[in-house]
């Protein structure tokens, strides 16, 4: 298990090595989609609870922590995003003995109509259209052993804006290692996010009408040859530590560094209080240690509450969180979990 642990860490850091020289390059990367969080309780946290996490959540944040969950469970979130996007992403999992623990997911986006806008028409030419942004994820996770866990999602993702469309897959792989150094409650994780071959779009969209000046034949249609673009990948390092003050109360501390290949590293405090195992209250900050500009960074603090109730041997789990947003309205996100 320890040379497990080894191998991935430094996977990590070469993976980390060559992001080094990537840069800040904010909007050059395809597939913006597979950044958008999931969950309330992941999101009150400020995205620090890679170690932490669990549930159906860990299938977006990581895909380890599926597997120390017992059971079938059911999910169903929203969240009101910037600019009146809506975010809405279902799961169901279940663990099965013997075999592990697999999931599937799906995260889609409403979008509001659109102008078509034209050279001629820039203020509209009287027709619209309905982006579409969706993602299906399948997720399989295993223990190692009753500290460490591995998991795996592959992820489809498809994108179509009018006439014109692309398609990719990506896969997130992640590995946990709970009580850490036989310390009680101390949790480290790794993952490596959206991996995959580069996207590019397709469609007649991207037919023009054009006469050639070196040709004699008059206007011909010609199709206009879209350039690639690589997925935002990420490498997430991260650990937590729960502290058990008695039966009643913990409190649990997460951290999470992200390197990214496309912006700026980001490093996520967050916190959770629970009380009688049944209510919960948490929070987080995000920040940018590598860049000055103050505007780089739209999101602020987050905050959250939960509470669980088991009726009857079905677990109910309801959460709210609340994420502070620069420039737009803030984001409000429900989740709903069932446990069976």
């Amino acid at each position: 298990m320890k040379n497990i642990l080894k191998i991935f860490i430094i996977l990590a850091l070469a993976v980390s090595a060559i992001y080094a020289g990537g840069g800040v390059r904010n909007g050059t990367g395809a597939a913006s989609q597979l950044l958008i969080p999931v969950g309330a309780r992941g999101i009150a946290m400020n995205g620090s609870s890679l170690a932490g996490s669990s549930g159906l959540e860990s299938v977006y944040w990581n895909p380890a922590n599926l597997s120390f969950d017992e059971g079938t469970s059911v999910l169903f979130s929203h969240m009101s995003y910037i600019a009146d996007i809506g975010v809405t992403y279902v799961g169901v999992s279940t663990n099965i003995d013997g075999f592990g623990a697999i999931a599937f997911s799906l995260k889609s986006l409403a979008i509001d109509e659109i102008n078509v806008t034209t050279v001629e028409n820039p203020d509209g030419n009287g027709q619209t259209f309905q982006p579409t942004f969706m993602t299906l994820g399948l997720t399989y996770s295993r223990l190692l052993s009753d500290r460490i866990a591995v998991g795996l999602t592959m992820n489809y993702l498809t994108e179509k804006l009018g006439l014109v469309s692309a398609s990719n897959v990506s896969f997130d792989i992640g590995i946990t290692y709970r009580n850490l150094a036989n310390i009680d409650g101390l949790g480290l994780a790794l993952s490596l996010k959206n991996f995959g071959p580069q996207m590019k779009y397709d469609g007649s969209g991207l037919y023009i009408n054009a006469t050639p000046s070196t040709l004699e034949r008059g206007e011909a249609a010609y199709k206009r040859d879209a350039m690639s673009f690589e997925l935002p990948s990420l490498l997430e390092i991260g650990m937590s530590y729960n502290l058990v003050f008695n039966a009643s109360n913990y409190l649990q501390l997460a951290g999470t560094y992200q390197n990214a290949n496309y912006y700026g590293d980001e490093v996520r405090l967050g916190m959770e209080y629970g009380l009688n195992d049944m209510f919960f209250v948490r929070g987080g900050y995000m920040f940018l240690p590598e860049l000055d500009n103050e505007d780089a960074n739209i999101y602020g603090l987050t905050a959250g509450l939960g509470i669980k109730y088991d009726l009857g041997g079905t677990k109910i789990k309801v959460d709210y969180a609340f994420r502070q947003t620069k420039f737009f309205d803030d984001n409000h996100i429900f989740t709903v979990q069932i446990g069976l």
